[in-house]
């Protein structure tokens, strides 16, 4: 009797839990998902202007200079960015709300101004920003609010980017590497698909691509995979170094937040006009569309990785996730090329590999792989991306982001990403 009591007990406490974190992720899916699709229209409709009348690529000084004073205005100079996501979840650190307006309007001026950086970092920090707020309405305890922090991670993710499969494992595995937080799949599941269902309803595509003359799955071109995937490992190790090396530089060279904007904006202007095109300005969404078919030019990985270097470096706000497809698409292209695969298939295993190699996230990668291109080539594109994972090292573009177990062994060994 007293064993069928406890049973019983047991079950209605986690019933309570479940019903607790269906209407809590409930609420998050939705008020993050309208968000998150407005942060996307807005970033569509200023890239659009961007593209219509390009002379406001020279207002990219003043975009930094406004940046860098709400920032000031707000008592935010020393935010983190997605950094501080990460400390929220290991140490419990606190993400004010105010990071999500900032964080909202800085991406905006930048895509706006010609500034090369993504938007999903962007929607990770406006998602755990909102969701971290409501620890206090719902009055979570220490651990239910990183839950609630991955929430609106994935569910501002979804939204941006429609792919709420990659979002929700994305936002569980991206913390620890090795180890994922399996209590967040309910709840990150629900809000993720909520918000991925609004943005659909306002209109906001999913991103599907058809790769061409895809090969089969035998000896020759799974060898050529192989190379392609070490290529990529060896590129996210570049991509991260540069990245962090030239923020570094920056705050070497330029002490002043102000100062450090406004010549990262004459740096981009003025690399701009040495190369002679747009191109690599905003995101880029349009070049890897064209690598994906087949077209990109050889030296577009490179420059990509430098415009978005002297960009994010100086302060300038947005994301490094869609530089790095940019990155990995054309650089896919071009090399899967020279290697014989079909450019527009080196394309797709370029992007995954190098995604997988500067965020540690083999699962989401493979995730990723599956929403954007389909199962047709699975199996080349898990091989690729398990490559790119072990051979990239313990390089990340989070430096808060968790290394727990080895890469090469069975082997605990809890260390921030370099």
């Amino acid at each position: 009797m007293n064993k069928i009591t406890i049973n019983f007990k047991n079950a209605v406490a986690k019933y309570r839990v479940f019903l607790k974190w269906a209407f809590i992720s409930t609420f998050v899916g939705v008020v993050v998902g309208l968000i998150g699709t407005a942060f996307h229209y807005v970033i569509e409709l200023s890239v659009e202007f961007r593209h219509e009348n390009q002379w406001v690529l020279f207002l990219l000084p003043v975009a930094g200079i406004i940046i860098v004073l709400t920032y000031k205005l707000l008592k935010m100079e020393n935010d983190l960015g997605t950094n501080l996501v990460f400390l929220a979840i290991h140490k419990n650190e606190k993400i004010s709300i105010k990071t999500a307006p900032l964080i909202f309007i800085g991406t905006v001026l930048t895509h706006l101004c010609g500034g090369s950086s993504g938007r999903e970092g962007a929607a990770l920090q406006i998602g755990a920003s909102i969701s971290s707020s409501f620890s206090k309405i719902f009055r979570l305890d220490e651990k239910d609010k990183k839950i609630i922090t991955m929430c609106g991670m994935s569910a501002c993710f979804a939204a941006v980017f429609g792919t709420p499969i990659t979002a929700i494992v994305f936002a569980m595995e991206v913390f620890s590497v090795g180890v994922m937080y399996y209590a967040a799949l309910l709840p990150c599941t629900i809000s993720a698909i909520l918000a991925f269902e609004i943005s659909k309803f306002f209109g906001v595509s999913e991103p599907h691509y058809s790769l061409l003359n895809i090969p089969d799955f035998s000896v020759l071109p799974t060898l050529k995979t192989i190379a392609l995937a070490i290529a990529c490992a060896m590129l996210g190790i570049v991509f991260c170094i540069i990245l962090k090396k030239t923020g570094k530089l920056y705050k070497k060279i330029f002490k002043n937040n102000l100062v450090r904007i406004i010549a990262g904006g004459v740096f981009v202007i003025a690399l701009t006009f040495i190369v002679g095109n747009y191109s690599y300005n905003g995101a880029g969404m349009s070049v890897i569309e064209n690598a994906i078919k087949g077209e990109a030019r050889p030296e577009a990985f490179i420059l990509k990785i430098i415009f978005t270097a002297l960009t994010l470096g100086a302060g300038y706000k947005g994301g490094e996730i869609v530089p790095v497809f940019f990155t990995g698409a054309t650089f896919g292209n071009t090399f899967g090329g020279l290697l014989g695969l079909s450019p527009s298939f080196g394309a797709g295993i370029g992007l995954c590999s190098l995604f997988c190699a500067v965020t540690n996230c083999p699962l989401t990668s493979i995730m990723l792989s599956i929403e954007l291109f389909g199962i047709e080539s699975l199996p080349l594109f898990v091989i690729a991306i398990a490559i790119s994972y072990m051979l990239s090292g313990y390089y990340g573009l989070y430096s808060s982001q968790r290394i727990m177990y080895s890469k090469t062994k069975t082997e605990f060994i809890d260390t921030n990403s370099i």
